[in-house]
Formats: C-alpha cells, sequence, structure tokens
C-alpha cells in the first residue's frame, strides 16, 4: 500500500473513530483519558520526529540551493520572483476571503447571547495565546530580529526567519569563496541532506499511526455543537479555501505548464500530512521529499522556495484573517468600509507573513489586527472552538501554496517542465 494511502487512512478511520467516540460517550472520562495517556503522546511523537529534522533540513537545504545557484545574482533573481509570487498569491487568498464574507455575511445570523457566551468561553485561551507569542511586538521589530545575534540560539528556539537568514548568508559565503576551500562545506552540506532525508523517511513510517492519532484527538473533543451557530462561518471560510485552490494556485500551474489534477495527485501526501499537523513547518520535510521524488523539482530550486514559503507563504492564513475579523465586525455590527477592508487586506499580507507556522499561530497575529481596524480583539475568541479544524485546512492551502510556488519558480527558470512530474519517481512507503 502507498505511503500517502496510509496515510489518508489513518486520517479517516481517526475521525470515524473520534466522532463515534463523541456521539457515543460525550465527555466521558474514559474518552480524555485514552486522548491524554495515548492519542495525544502518539500524535506529539509522530509531531516531534518531523520538527527533529526541520532545523538542519532548512540549513542544508538552503545552503546548498543559494550555494548551487553559482552566479549571487540568480540568488537575486530568484528571491525577487519567489517573494513577488508570494506577496501576490496572499493578496489574491485575502481578498477571495474578504469577496466571499462581504457576499454571505456568516456573521449577521449570531444571536448577541451566543456570541457573548462564546467570547466568555475563549476569552482566557485568547488571552493566554496574546501574551505567549509576543505578538503586539509585530512590525519594524519583526524585521530587525531576522537578524540573527545568535544562529544557534535561534534554532534551539525555533526562530524561523532568523534560521533562513543565516543559511541564505551562509550559502551566498560559500558562492563567492574558492570552489576548492567549498568544496569540503558542500560535500558536508549534502551528506547532512541525504542523512535528515533518511530522518523523514524513518519519521514517515510512523505517520499513519501519528495521524490517526491527532485526528482523534481533535474530533473526540471537537464541540459539533458549535456548528449549528458558527456552521455558516465554517463553510464560508471552506468554501474560500477550495476556491483559492481550484481557481488561484491551479491558474498558476497551467502557466507553469503542469495540469492541476496532475499535480493535486502527485502531492496528496504533504497535503494529507498539512492537513492532520496543522503546521507547516512540520510539514516541510515531506514537501520537500514530494518535489524531488514527485513533481521532479530541482532540489536547488525546492530547497530555497520551500523552506521560505513555509515561513513567509500562507495564502490560507491571510485569506483566513480577512474573512473572521469581517465575521466578527459583523456580529458586533460594525461596517468595515473600502478604506478598511483595503487595510485588512495588507494587514493579512503582512501578518501571514509574521505567523508562526504551527498550530494556531495566526491566532494572536490575528487578534493585533482585528484591534488595529477597530474590531474588539476579544471577539476574536468567538471562533477558537471552530478553530483546529479551520487550522487544518487553511495549512492544506498554505502548504499547496508552497508546492504550487515552487512550480512556478523552476518553470520561469528553465530548470523544469510540467512533463516532469511524470517522469518523477514514486514516493514509495520507506522499507
Amino acid at each position: 500500500m502507498a505511503l500517502h494511502t496510509k496515510i489518508l487512512l489513518g486520517l479517516l478511520l481517526g475521525a470515524a473513530s473520534g466522532i463515534t467516540a463523541r456521539v457515543v460517550a460525550g465527555n466521558a472520562v474514559w474518552i480524555e483519558s485514552i486522548n491524554h495517556y495515548v492519542a495525544e503522546p502518539v500524535g506529539q511523537i509522530f509531531l516531534r520526529l518531523l520538527f527533529m529534522v526541520v532545523i538542519p533540513l532548512v540549513f542544508a537545504t538552503l545552503a546548498l540551493g543559494v550555494a548551487n545557484l553559482g552566479d549571487v545574482r540568480k540568488l537575486g533573481r530568484i528571491g525577487g520572483l519567489t517573494l513577488g509570487y508570494f506577496l501576490l498569491t496572499t493578496a489574491v487568498a485575502s481578498v477571495i476571503g474578504l469577496l466571499l464574507a462581504n457576499g454571505l455575511r456568516p456573521g449577521d445570523g449570531i444571536p448577541r447571547e451566543i456570541s457573548a457566551e462564546l467570547v466568555a468561553t475563549y476569552r482566557g485561551d485568547a488571552s493566554a495565546r496574546l501574551g505567549e507569542s509576543g505578538a503586539a511586538g509585530f512590525g519594524i521589530n519583526t524585521l530587525v530580529d531576522i537578524v540573527p545575534r545568535n544562529p544557534l540560539q535561534a534554532a534551539v528556539e525555533m526562530q524561523m526567519l532568523p534560521v533562513i537568514f543565516f543559511s541564505i548568508m551562509f550559502g551566498v559565503a560559500l558562492a563567492l569563496i574558492a570552489a576548492e576551500r567549498a568544496a569540503p562545506l558542500l560535500r558536508f552540506l549534502e551528506g547532512l541532506a541525504d542523512v535528515v532525508t533518511k530522518l523523514v523517511e524513518i519519521a514517515m513510517r510512523v505517520a499513519p499511526y501519528g495521524v490517526f492519532a491527532l485526528i482523534f484527538v481533535v474530533t473526540s473533543r471537537f464541540g459539533w455543537e458549535l456548528l449549528a451557530p458558527l456552521g455558516l462561518f465554517v463553510a464560508s471560510v471552506l468554501s474560500s479555501l477550495l476556491l483559492h485552490c481550484a481557481f488561484t494556485l491551479s491558474l498558476a500551474l497551467r502557466l507553469a505548464g503542469v495540469a492541476p489534477l496532475r499535480f493535486w495527485s502527485a502531492v496528496r501526501a504533504a497535503l494529507i500530512t498539512a492537513f492532520s499537523t496543522s503546521s507547516s513547518n512540520a510539514t516541510l520535510p515531506t514537501s520537500l521529499l514530494v518535489a524531488e521524488r514527485k513533481l521532479g523539482l530541482p532540489t536547488r530550486i525546492s530547497g530555497f522556495v520551500l523552506p521560505l514559503g513555509a515561513t513567509l507563504n500562507m495564502n490560507g492564513t491571510a485569506l483566513f484573517e480577512g474573512m473572521t475579523v469581517l465575521f466578527v465586525a459583523q456580529i458586533f455590527g460594525i461596517e468595515l468600509g473600502i478604506a478598511q477592508q483595503a487595510t485588512v487586506i495588507v494587514l493579512s499580507v503582512l501578518t501571514a507573513v509574521g505567523a508562526a507556522g504551527v498550530p494556531g499561530g495566526s491566532i494572536p497575529l490575528l487578534m493585533v489586527m482585528a484591534t488595529s481596524v477597530g474590531v474588539p480583539g476579544e471577539g476574536i475568541a468567538i471562533i477558537l472552538g471552530v478553530d483546529r479544524l479551520l487550522d487544518m485546512s487553511r495549512t492544506l492551502v498554505n502548504v499547496a501554496g508552497d508546492l504550487t510556488a515552487a512550480c512556478v519558480v523552476a518553470r520561469t527558470e528553465g530548470a523544469w517542465t510540467g512533463a516532469d512530474v511524470e517522469r518523477a519517481g514514486q514516493l514509495a512507503p520507506p522499507g
């Protein structure tokens, strides 16, 4: 059985088991015991196996990708193209979300007493996330903090932007020194990349079980009773994410010369991993593996674009943020004009770049963003009950956007064609 099939089976069985447990036993103590002593540990072990390789993988692939460009001027061209593509597609995603939020107006149908109850229930969680994240400092400090004082400390604390900056600068320096002096380090980085790739393959052996456990925890605890008042909002977000994939990303794929259906089929292992982990960073190892073996993308391109995308390219997050701010504004009877909604689009793009690529990483910045346009920040607590489901979905779109970007950049550079998808080797189950 193919690896992606095993992962999908784990996803479906985990969801079915969790929903059944929720319907049959509700909030029974034994369900929580299973989650606490079995499902959560198994899921966390799987996530930690993936997070364990993220830092060495980002360093090796980015430094190698930059060094192998040879001419440093190519880095500026490819980097500019990549960042431009990220910003454009993220802005388009935010516009799609706002258009549907204005058309469907999901916040108009939420009674005030229900919204007040939801705020009271989840306000503590929202405040805790805001306090832990230090999101209020987002702005010029974010730009300054990209340059690390201590790269090792940044790596230990999983600060991805500083790690990315150091990796790129390391690759640039390798490209600028004499070839014979750079050769030993290049061989070391190649060996490190090979070792980390093998570690990813080992980690993916437990993926079906880890996915089962993660989904079981979510579905067994998910407050389905919230879907009645929040159902239209959830449906609006999911529809917007689907539209972005079906039109924006698929159009970009066609321009890159690859049939969208062939692409979506090739990358399903990465998308399933993204959906189950709710983390772009945790999915990065799988994305790099899929890019090489299923899409046939050159490593120097995918190794540069995908690590950047896991931190900077958040199409799904920007879409979700814009819709959520408008949704909360509608609940409180606040009408946002064109200028304010334009501000929401700009802030969605900027805060999506600043969002951590981990589960729930966008919530603290979302609260700051809402306050910036006159919407009560505590109102974001209204959607926290269903955020896990939406987080899984928007992470899938984020990862799809990263892989699409890698295809577009590789095609623009003349290093890849859509036909390479057919020639790429299959991602077989490890072992």
